[in-house]
């Protein structure tokens, strides 16, 4: 047999060197590969060298016909499509559907479900809160709950895992699911029907008065609504007296190019350069601002660190680039690249750089790599912080050939390894000891935090009626704290010396209260509280405001 499956293959391989592999691109295209890309652009292969296409599929029908053992024919695809992207640059990568889907949610500015934000607590979902408006709200779930069971199945005290409990939960816009409800308060369990939903996902973390006329706007990444979103931010702080902005930009991955655009036209005159994007294979193409953006004259500080990356790197260097504001921080991350995707019949896709992207002046701001090595590369961070970069402005060092100018003041800007500040603000080392992070790392202070507000609520909500309030008197208790420092005793976590365990506590409490904040109202109030300690925020109010 295998010799008649060798004649099969040997026929095969000459069969395809007979096939006009013009004709095969015009078939296959409009099933599988002319897919709708970002900024309007269809993706054209070129399928000239027939003699590698020929040896890939030989040997994937010599492996799957021929090999000794079984194999998994979609996993021996997978792989091989892995080993050829792992060849390539950091960012070109390939995902299952399953990742696809999880990667696109956050993107996307909505999923589909029963709209709640939980955790997880003694091996049981706890909302922390309904989404306003949305369908576990509108049938009178709060927070607080418990859901511990979805349509008769118990989720709570069984060890089921989170990604499970996700897929019990969510489901198309307009099913109904049943859950069972326990309440704090009442003996016996609740019973709810959900008719699931379209949910939003807001890509801007918090918006509000950092300082009397100085609004602030936390962009978490560039999604398909954030320009919306940042819109109705411009508009809601206008209408409180705004005069100055603070963008903050930290941690921002990036995103969707196009909505990095659409941010940066908002501060920018007509006719001025945003971005370009040029490859080998593809031209470059230039996107300008229109002129009629919505923050055009006052003072702007954007908020940068070593995780603020690509598309946000993108409104950074137009902003910097045309001397509209001031950047703020420690030197981004360095992704100048451009990916695109290419979508396979499965759901699965491969997320393929197509060229660099140029801040106005000119900069591509990639940092350097080499091809199919990627360790050095996911270890940059960690290399910055041993090098002293990230607590010392001297230790970043550029080549003279990688030097630019601003286009309207010729300040001196650099590129090929992210986005230099034009204000340094070192990493205080101190304040985030080892003892605060192995308290975090073991789920104390989140756990510690979900207990607390799961028995105080009603009085908190009693006794501060308004945020203001709130943040004006509250302080957390010293019981909370107390039992935090017991449960650390008893997984031998401790302070190396008073000095730790004081800097430690000091952060901590502001910590609690700003998590306390957040469960008690939103991640808006989150941010004001947490921000007041944030050394960048704080330089970011004096570029602004001069004090």
């Amino acid at each position: 047999m295998k010799q008649n499956i060798s004649k099969y293959i040997s026929h095969t391989a000459k069969h395809l060197r007979a096939i006009p592999w013009r004709r095969v691109q015009a078939f296959f295209l409009p099933f599988y590969l002319f897919t709708f890309l970002p900024l309007n652009a269809q993706l054209r292969i070129n399928t000239n060298n027939n003699e590698a296409l020929q040896k890939l599929t030989i040997a994937h029908l010599a492996v799957s016909n021929l090999y000794v053992d079984s194999v998994d024919e979609n996993k021996l695809a997978e792989d091989a499509i892995k080993g050829m992207l792992e060849k390539l640059d950091p960012h070109s990568s390939y995902s299952t559907p399953k990742e696809v889907k999880a990667m696109n949610e956050p993107l996307a500015g909505n999923f589909e479900g029963i709209g709640v934000q939980y955790n997880m607590i003694d091996d049981t979902l706890m909302v922390i809160q309904p989404i306003a408006g949305g369908p576990s709200e509108k049938v009178g779930i709060i927070a607080g709950d418990r859901i511990v069971t979805v349509n008769d199945t118990a989720i709570a005290g069984v060890k089921m895992n989170r990604d499970e409990i996700m897929r019990r939960l969510r489901g198309a816009k307009g099913t109904k699911v049943r859950l069972g409800v326990t309440r704090n308060g009442i003996k016996d369990r609740l019973a709810f029907t959900v008719t699931r939903d379209k949910i939003p996902v807001k890509s801007v973390d918090a918006t509000y008065m950092i300082r009397p006329g100085v609004g602030y706007i936390r962009i978490g990444n560039f999604g398909a609504t954030t320009h919306a979103e940042f819109l109705e931010s411009i508009a809601k702080l206008n209408a409180q007296g705004m005069k100055d902005l603070i963008l903050d930009l930290q941690e921002n991955g990036g995103g969707y190019l196009q909505a990095a655009v659409e941010i940066a036209n908002e501060f920018l005159g007509r006719g001025d350069l945003i971005v370009y994007t040029e490859g080998s294979k593809t031209p470059r193409t230039d996107y300008k601002a229109r002129g009629n953006g919505a923050f055009m004259d006052g003072k702007v500080a954007v908020l940068v660190d070593g995780y603020t990356a690509s598309a946000a790197e993108i409104v950074t260097g137009a902003i910097q680039d045309h001397d509209r504001g001031t950047v703020v921080g420690r030197r981004t991350f360095g992704k100048g690249l451009v990916q695109r995707p290419v979508n396979l019949p499965d759901g699965s896709m491969i997320r393929l750089t197509v060229s660099h992207y140029y801040t106005p002046s000119g900069r591509c701001i990639q940092k350097p790599y080499t091809k199919g090595e990627h360790k050095d590369y996911a270890m940059d961070m960690l290399n910055r912080l041993k090098s002293g970069e990230l607590t010392n402005a001297d230790s970043v060092h550029f080549a003279d050939s990688l030097k630019y100018r601003t286009l309207k003041k010729q300040r001196t800007v650099y590129g090929g390894g992210g986005i230099m500040p034009d204000f340094f603000v070192p990493l205080d080392t101190t304040r985030f000891t080892k003892f605060h992070r192995e308290l975090a790392a073991k789920g104390l202070i989140v756990n510690a935090n979900l207990r607390y507000i799961d028995t105080q609520r009603k009085n908190l909500v009693k006794a501060y009626p308004t945020f203001e309030s709130f943040k004006a008197s509250y302080s957390i208790p010293q019981s909370v704290i107390d039992g935090i420092m017991e449960e650390a005793a008893k997984q031998n976590i401790k302070p190396k010396d008073d000095e730790e365990k004081s800097t430690t506590l000091a952060y901590l409490r502001l910590q609690m209260k700003a998590l306390v904040a957040r469960d008690l109202w939103d991640l808006n109030q989150y941010f004001d509280i947490i921000n007041e300690s944030s050394d960048i925020v704080k330089k970011g109010i004096e570029v602004i405001t001069g004090r």
